[in-house]
């Protein structure tokens, strides 16, 4: 359990309170603080307030703002449901409802009525109700406590404040540390469960460029989806039904058809995943030099299987186009993360910062957090090689572990037949997207990978002398096939149609089950709990960390980590110049996507119409000033994974784009971040607009907006 202080929350408030102009494009805050960098904002053009943005005391910007799946973000941009994120975020739905039949990935989706409208099953959206600061709250539940005591008290606090805030308003709930735990804070919200595709473009407009320009600049890419809430007769969360009406949002964002201009004011809203800027120099060395490389490798040979699968077939393109996307996007991250890291002396800049710490406190919390990453270390390789071959790897190791509780035999009848008929459930969507082949070379490929890799200490036992004894990754995935019955589709219905527990029993010698119980086992009896240990022991040294930080540096600014919950960025539209006679402008247009067209090239090709449309350029109402229909924008945003499909916003609090990559010169901003050079990536709204009706004829969607102009947005002020 972490420590704090009851001054934690007003640290960090006053840190706040430091920014400068020149300061503030780094930084992630949270939405109840902003009215100590409102005027900060205010002067680089910010035309609303702190209330506008957050209030719970009347509609305000953040009622737009969408948690999209608990992975991504989006925005409501009409009264009646519909929302916008990034076509990478809804990519796992638009793959789940293609066939080879109706290939919703390759042609794109309108539903051109509400009833054409594709419901999507585990699919949520979930609105933030308020966020609230209860530190000084905990900090007197526990006082005179210590140890373990103050730990129970802590949890039964925070329960006791979740349940007072939720209990019968149809609010979710959590208390959430921030700052390592010098702050805590309670968040509620409303989870909507029934979520519809609304509309898609083609993959050759949502994913152009494919993984040649991932993480790059400039960008051309689509990358939208459309997607619309339902809600009971009341407006309430409920589970689908035919019954259920639209989603009437408390605030929905106008659309800027003007969209943006260099040096134009714009924030990012939305809910960034992790950032570890107050990393050590050892944990910096580490990454760069021995946990990047690490993962980067592993992904070279799963996406070296897929990549050639994809390519053999339209049935495996669409099997594996998720997989592939997931896989490849951090991949490519971390390859540009490490150079960046390299190219910006980061170890240097770090190992100065600790010096200067320590001649002017005189404190060891730096030398405190080496000596437990020394320890900490094995046990993060052997998470991150976990997680790269059991959930990243072959599919079938996991859909195997899901027959766990009918092999091993422990869960009475009732709970046994819920589980076969889940399983029974599941089966026709697990078996759209398996290959045998494919999975079999996965497995090969990434068991030889996870043996270079692994500490010897924590690898499962007895996996690397069968791997030898088979003459190596491929000869042992090949022998752990053929002796396997969850590969074969027709031998796993005939089981489950049977129900004979004997059966099942037979499954316990499974090769396919033995070893992924057998690589559970070793994670999560070997590896997680002294992970877990020594992760809570450095979150602790790290709070110590931040506090001597700050108070050595009064005048420096030292932002809180991102930790996926709801954060504003802000900053302006403009480009960089990263490399010496490199210079990079901040908007990208039509005619960069036709010098790009590679007619049967896998991430360059387009579909005739669209060539034959901008080639015309026929741009109806969504050109700018110049005559130009621009696609993309950069801005010095501070963003990170899960601000994929954030509102890009206006000084107005109007959509001018949404937010979907980092440029590959500022993927190490999760750790370093430097103003010069971190440039986020956004699809310009007009862009998104133009392919909805002009492309697709899809203008009913447009209609449903409230669009605005520069004029109109002259009359608001």
């Amino acid at each position: 359990m972490k420590t704090w202080t009851a001054q934690g929350a007003m640290a960090l408030v006053l840190t706040f309170g430091l920014l400068n102009a020149l300061q503030a494009k780094e930084g992630m805050w949270i939405p109840t603080l902003l009215k100590v960098v409102e005027g900060d904002m205010q002067a680089m053009g910010l035309k609303l307030t702190a209330e506008d943005i957050y209030s719970i005391n009347h509609s305000s910007l953040k009622d737009a703002v969408v948690h999209f799946n608990g992975g991504c973000t989006a925005e409501m941009v009409s009264s009646e449901g519909l929302l916008l994120t990034n076509h990478h975020c809804g990519y796992g739905q638009i793959q789940q409802h293609s066939t080879v039949d109706n290939d919703l990935l390759t042609d794109g989706f309108w539903a051109m009525t509400r009833a054409e409208e594709l419901a999507n099953p585990g699919l949520t959206c979930t609105f933030i109700d308020r966020i609230e600061d209860v530190t000084l709250k905990l900090s007197r539940a526990c006082v005179g406590l210590s140890g373990e005591a103050r730990e129970q008290r802590m949890k039964e606090e925070m329960a006791s404040i979740v349940k007072q805030a939720t209990e019968g308003k149809g609010l979710e709930g959590q208390v959430v540390a921030f700052d390592f735990g010098n702050s805590h804070y309670l968040i509620t919200s409303r989870v909507y469960r029934d979520v519809r595709l609304v509309g898609a473009p083609p993959s050759a407009v949502g994913k152009f460029g494919g993984d040649t320009d991932n993480w790059v600049w400039p960008r051309h890419t689509g990358d939208f989806s459309v997607f619309r809430i339902y809600a009971d007769a009341d407006n309430n969360p409920a589970d689908y039904s035919a019954d259920n009406q639209p989603y009437a949002p408390a605030h929905h964002f106008p659309v800027n058809v003007d969209g943006v201009k260099d040096g134009d004011f714009t924030m990012v809203f939305g809910f960034p995943g992790r950032t570890e800027q107050y990393l050590t120099s050892d944990a910096v060395d580490h990454v760069i030099n021995r946990l990047n490389p690490m993962r980067i490798s592993m992904r070279d040979e799963g996406l070296a299987v897929i990549n050639a699968a994809r390519a053999s077939s339209d049935e495996l393109r669409i099997a594996y186009a998720a997989k592939q996307s997931s896989v490849a996007n951090a991949w490519k991250k971390w390859m540009g993360q490490n150079r960046g890291l390299t190219e910006l002396r980061a170890l240097d800049k770090k190992r100065d910062m600790e010096r200067r710490l320590k001649d002017a406190t005189g404190s060891t919390v730096v030398e405190d957090i080496a000596a437990l990453n020394a320890q900490y270390f094995p046990y993060l390789e052997a998470r991150s090689l976990f997680i790269e071959l059991a959930y990243y790897g072959p599919d079938i190791l996991n859909y195997a572990h899901s027959f766990a509780g009918l092999i091993e035999g422990a869960v009475e009848r009732e709970k046994r037949d819920q589980l076969l008929a889940k399983l029974r459930a599941n089966e026709a969507g697990f078996r759209k997207d398996f290959n045998a082949q494919v999975d079999e070379q996965l497995l090969g490929r990434l068991v030889d990978e996870y043996l270079k890799w692994v500490p010897t200490e924590l690898e499962p036992g007895g996996l690397r002398a069968e791997v030898l004894r088979a003459g190596g990754g491929t000869a042992w995935a090949a022998k752990v096939f053929s002796k396997s019955v969850f590969d074969d589709a027709d031998e796993m219905d005939k089981l489950m149609a049977s129900g004979s527990a004997k059966a099942w029993g037979k499954l316990a010698k499974d090769p396919a089950y033995v070893w992924i119980e057998k690589l559970r086992s070793s994670y999560f009896e070997q590896v997680a709990p002294e992970y877990g240990r020594l992760r809570e022991e450095i979150e602790l040294a790290s709070g110590a960390y931040t506090k001597e930080l700050r108070k050595a540096f009064p005048k420096k600014v030292f932002p809180v980590d991102a930790n996926s919950t709801l954060r504003l960025t802000y900053g302006k539209v403009e480009g960089s110049a990263p490399y010496d006679g490199m210079q990079y402008n901040p908007l990208s247009t039509a005619r960069g996507i036709l010098q790009k067209y590679v007619p049967g090239d896998p991430d360059f090709d387009m579909p005739e119409r669209l060539v034959e449309l901008l080639e015309a350029r026929n741009y109806g109402d969504y050109a700018n000033d110049d005559g130009e229909l621009v696609v993309c924008f950069t801005g010095s945003n501070h963003t990170t994974g899960g601000n994929s499909g954030s509102p890009a916003l206006d000084a107005n609090g109007h959509l001018v784009g949404i937010n979907f990559d980092r440029s590959w010169e500022s993927t190490m901003s999760d750790i370093l971040f430097d103003g010069s050079r971190c440039r986020n990536i956004m699809v310009d709204i007009r862009y998104v607009l133009w392919v909805m009706d002009v492309y697709a004829g899809a203008g009913h969607l447009v209609e449903e907006m409230t669009l605005v102009s520069k004029t109109d947005a002259e009359v608001e002020e």
